[in-house]
């Protein structure tokens, strides 16, 4: 059995990293919005929503979500501790980013911000979803419709969602380039380096009570 002050700091790292992971999330976002050499498919999205509506970026990132988690009703999906942190937490941290981060301005500059941009990112993934509190509103549809509709490979489901949400996003007006196609060869790369470091182990009762 393992003792209470271990599974305390364990709890207490899971915690701390967890949010750690959802500010340095957002403050991924800020640097790629930054550069203007393109964003991921859902901040292209965001990003349009933001220029129709004239909400800031990270308002359109919470206020999204929340149409987005609704949609777990009928698939099904169970919101973690982690699913609602990173409903709010995201989008004030991008918010907060880009108030204060300067413009890119030249291009090595703008460079700099895509790439410390994209592997900010994916140690941030890595930093909250090794947390194991649940995946975030965006994360659990794609895994909510295959749970759903199991023929249904993560790769289709993904692909798609991320194909309609970058079209309908450069139609709003958001930023698609060099940056977009960067992200997309290099993230998954980056997450399998920093999940394994960032991934807290847990025992699996523990894990699951708190992820669900």
């Amino acid at each position: 059995m393992e003792p209470s002050g271990n599974g305390d700091r364990r709890l207490t790292r899971r915690i701390v990293q967890l949010f750690a992971g959802l500010v340095l999330y957002g403050v991924s976002m800020a640097f790629m919005v930054e550069s203007a050499l393109g964003l991921n498919p859902w901040d292209v999205f965001h990003q349009g929503l933001s220029e129709v509506t004239g909400i800031s970026f990270g308002w359109v990132v919470i206020l999204l979500g929340i149409p987005i988690l609704l949609l777990w009703i009928p698939l099904r999906q169970k919101p973690g501790f982690g699913t609602l942190a990173n409903l709010v937490v995201v989008g004030f941290a991008v918010d907060g980013a880009l108030a204060v981060l300067p413009a890119g301005g030249t291009i090595p500059a703008r460079i700099g911000y895509l790439v410390c941009g994209i592997l900010l990112n994916g140690l941030a993934t890595g930093l909250y979803i090794g947390s194991r509190f649940g995946p975030g509103p965006r994360d659990g549809l794609m895994t909510g419709i295959v749970g759903r509709f199991p023929r249904l490979s993560i790769r289709l489901v993904r692909t798609t969602i991320e194909l309609v949400v970058l079209g309908v996003g450069f139609l709003l007006g958001g930023t698609v380039g060099i940056g977009t196609l960067a992200y997309a060869l290099a993230i998954g790369p980056l997450v399998h380096v920093f999940l394994p470091w960032c991934t807290v182990r847990t025992r699996a009762p523990e894990a699951q009570a708190l992820a669900h």
